[in-house]
C-alpha cells in the first residue's frame, strides 16, 4: 500500500492549493498520463506564483532523477494550475512532488521556514519506489508500441476494448499476454456544449443499425446493445472503461464532458473520430476555467485522444471553434449548414471529408465523392427541418459514423427514423399530443440550447404558446436572466415559472421564481399571464390543464422529469381509451 504524504502546506487565505489531480489519459496540458494542481491567488500576481512554484517544481524533480517530465503552467484570473507529465505507475507520486513544490513556493512567498529540500526529496524518492510497478510501465509501453489502447483506474488495467479486450488487477498483470487476442474497436468522442447526448445516441444507433453490437457511454447511463449496464452521469471516465470492457462491445461511443477531461483527462488515446458539437458559456469558473476561449481549449482537447489516422470533427457554424482550431494539428472534417463556408470551401478543394446542408439536403464528401444523405426535412430530429441545430447533430453523427466505417445505408436508415421521443432520445424535444395541442418536454439548460430549442419551435404554428421555466439555484442572477431572455425566443403567451426545491442550492426558498418572474415581465408579458408552481411537475400539471388543441407547450424540465413523463403518458392513455 502506498504510504500517505503529508506535506505541511502553510494555511493562508491568499495563497491556496485547490487540489491535486492525476490525469489517467490526454488532457488539456498534453498527451500525456501526469498530475496537475490547482491553486487560488490573491493579493499576488498569479504569474509570480506560477513562475516560483514551477521553479521549485523542476528543483524536485531533477533532484527525483525525473529528468523526462514535463511541465505546462498556466495563469488566469484568481489563480495558477501546474501539470507536470509521469508514468503510469507515478500519478500518485507526481501529485504529492506537485504539492511539495507548492510548500516550498508558499512557505518561500510569506516568508515561512521550510524543511531542507533534501529531506523532501528523500520522502518522495521513497513514495516514488513504493508505487513504482514495472510490469505496469513495460505492459503499457508495450501495448503503445504495437497501437493498442489501455484504460487505467486505480486498480485495474485493460488492454483493447470491448471484444479485443482484456483486464488485470495492476499488483497481478501477465508478464507476456496473448497479443493475438487483443485489439482496439472503433471508438468515437462526443463533446461540446449541447447537442454531445443526442450525437452521442445518433451515432450508437447508426453502429447498431450496421449489425454490430454498438453502446454508449453519457450523461443519462452506459448502455450495450439493449443492455442499460447502469444509470446516471457516466459522461467521464468511469463511464468509458464500464462501457469499454464488456466483452460484446463492437462499436463505442463516449459522451465526453468538460468536466471529465479536467479531473482526470481522455479515458483512450486511439479513438478513431472525436466530435466538437460547438462551445457556448456553461460552468465557467471550475479548475481555472474561466472564459468561453479556454473551454474552447478543454473542448478541443479531445483531438488529443485519436489514433493517429483519427478524425476530429468540427463545427464550421461556431466562430470560437474555428477560431480555437487554428492551433490544433489533427486531420479534420468540417460540418455547416452553408456550404460556403470557407472550411467547407477549403475542405472540398483539398479533397478532404466534410459535410454540409445544401438546398434542403443534408450531404457529406469522403474527399472523392459528394453524396445527397436525405433531405432535413425528412430528419424526424427537425422537426420537419426547423430545428437546425438538430441539423447540425445529424451532420456530425453521419461524419463519425463514417469514420467508424459504418456504412452510409446505415447512416441513412437512422437519421429517417431517430425520433425526439422518449424511447430514441429521451429529453430532447419529446413530442407529446395532448388536448389536441403539441407539448414539448427538453432538457436544456443553458442559455445555448434554451435559445436553440426556443427558436426552433417558435417557427412551428400554434394558437397559443406556453413554456415552463424552473432551474437549479447555483446559477448566476445574470445566468438566470439569460436563460429566461432566451426562452422567449419561443414567443410564449403564457410562462409557469416552478420552484426547484431539491435543487435551491443556497438559494432561499421563492428567490430564483421570483427572478425569473420579473424579467419575463420585463419581457412584456402581462402578470397575469405569469403563473406559479411549487415544483416542475405542478407546473407541468398546470399548464396540461390549461391546453386547447392548436397550443403548443414546451417543459423546460431538470427535475421530477420520469414524474412528468408519467403523467404525460396517463393523459395518452386517457385519451386512447
Amino acid at each position: 500500500m502506498l504510504e500517505a504524504l503529508e506535506i505541511p502546506v502553510p494555511e493562508d487565505p491568499s495563497l491556496v492549493l485547490d487540489g491535486c489531480r492525476r490525469l489517467l489519459g490526454p488532457n488539456l496540458y498534453g498527451t500525456e498520463t501526469g498530475a496537475v494542481g490547482d491553486a487560488v491567488v490573491t493579493d499576488t500576481a498569479p504569474e509570480r506564483v506560477l513562475a516560483l512554484w514551477s521553479k521549485y517544481l523542476q528543483t524536485l524533480l531533477d533532484a527525483m532523477g525525473w529528468a523526462e517530465s514535463s511541465l505546462v503552467g498556466r495563469t488566469y484570473q484568481g489563480g495558477c494550475n501546474l501539470y507536470v507529465s509521469a508514468s503510469v505507475d507515478q500519478l500518485y507520486t507526481a501529485a504529492y512532488v506537485i504539492e511539495a513544490a507548492w510548500y516550498f513556493c508558499t512557505s518561500e512567498l510569506l516568508s515561512l521556514p521550510s524543511r531542507p529540500v533534501a529531506d523532501m526529496v528523500d520522502d518522495l524518492v521513497r513514495v516514488a519506489e513504493q508505487e513504482a510497478n514495472a510490469p505496469f510501465r513495460a505492459l503499457a509501453a508495450a501495448a503503445a508500441a504495437r497501437g493498442i489502447d489501455r484504460l487505467l483506474d486505480n486498480d485495474k488495467f485493460t488492454l483493447g476494448h470491448g471484444t479485443g479486450s482484456q483486464t488485470w488487477s495492476t499488483e497481478s498483470l501477465p508478464q507476456s499476454p496473448d497479443w493475438s487476442l487483443l485489439h482496439d474497436i472503433p471508438v468515437a468522442l462526443v463533446t461540446g456544449t449541447n447537442g454531445k447526448t443526442t450525437t452521442t445516441r445518433l451515432i450508437a444507433a447508426m453502429g447498431r443499425a450496421a449489425g454490430k453490437v454498438s453502446g454508449l457511454s453519457s450523461t443519462e447511463f452506459v448502455k450495450v446493445g439493449d443492455d442499460i449496464l447502469d444509470k446516471g452521469d457516466y459522461s467521464g471516465p468511469a463511464g468509458a472503461r464500464l462501457l469499454l470492457r464488456d466483452p460484446r462491445l463492437e462499436i463505442g461511443v463516449l459522451e465526453v464532458a468538460r468536466g471529465g477531461i479536467l479531473r482526470r483527462g481522455l479515458p483512450i488515446t486511439r479513438a478513431r473520430a472525436a466530435v466538437v458539437t460547438n462551445v457556448a458559456s456553461d460552468h465557467l469558473g471550475q479548475y481555472g476555467i474561466m472564459t468561453v476561449p479556454e473551454l474552447a481549449e478543454v473542448k478541443l482537447a479531445v483531438h488529443r485522444g485519436l489514433a493517429p489516422e483519427g478524425l476530429l470533427i468540427l463545427n464550421a457554424d461556431d466562430p470560437q471553434v474555428v477560431e480555437t482550431a487554428r492551433s490544433v494539428r489533427a486531420h479534420t472534417a468540417w460540418f455547416s449548414l452553408d456550404p460556403a463556408k470557407p472550411q467547407i470551401t477549403a475542405a472540398r478543394a483539398a479533397n478532404r471529408p466534410c459535410g454540409w446542408l445544401e438546398n434542403g439536403q443534408i450531404l457529406l464528401s469522403d474527399g472523392a465523392t459528394d453524396v445527397a444523405l436525405i433531405a432535413a426535412a425528412d430528419v424526424p430530429l427537425t422537426l420537419g427541418g426547423v430545428a437546425r441545430y438538430n441539423i447540425e447533430n445529424a451532420l456530425a453523427a453521419a461524419l463519425a459514423a463514417r469514420a467508424l466505417g459504418i456504412p452510409d445505408a446505415a447512416i441513412r436508415e437512422v437519421l429517417a427514423t431517430f425520433r425526439s421521443d422518449a424511447r430514441d432520445n429521451p429529453g430532447r424535444a419529446n413530442e407529446f399530443a395532448v388536448n389536441g395541442a403539441r407539448l414539448f418536454v427538453d432538457f436544456a439548460h443553458n442559455p445555448h440550447s434554451i435559445a436553440a430549442v426556443t427558436s426552433a419551435l417558435a417557427a412551428v404554428p400554434a394558437k397559443r404558446r406556453f413554456i415552463l421555466l424552473s432551474h437549479a439555484g447555483d446559477r448566476s442572477n445574470d445566468d438566470i436572466t439569460g436563460l429566461v431572455k432566451g426562452a422567449f425566443a419561443l414567443g410564449p403567451d403564457y410562462v409557469v415559472v416552478a420552484e426547484n426545491p431539491k435543487y435551491l442550492r443556497g438559494r432561499p426558498l421563492g428567490d430564483l421564481p421570483a427572478l425569473m418572474r420579473a424579467v419575463s415581465l420585463g419581457q412584456g408579458l402581462p402578470a397575469d399571464h405569469i403563473l406559479m408552481a411549487t415544483s416542475p411537475y405542478e407546473g407541468a400539471r398546470q399548464i396540461i390543464e390549461r391546453l386547447e388543441p392548436g397550443d403548443l407547450a414546451l417543459l423546460l424540465v431538470h427535475d421530477d422529469r420520469q414524474k412528468i413523463f408519467d403523467l404525460l403518458a396517463s393523459q395518452q392513455a386517457a385519451r386512447a381509451t
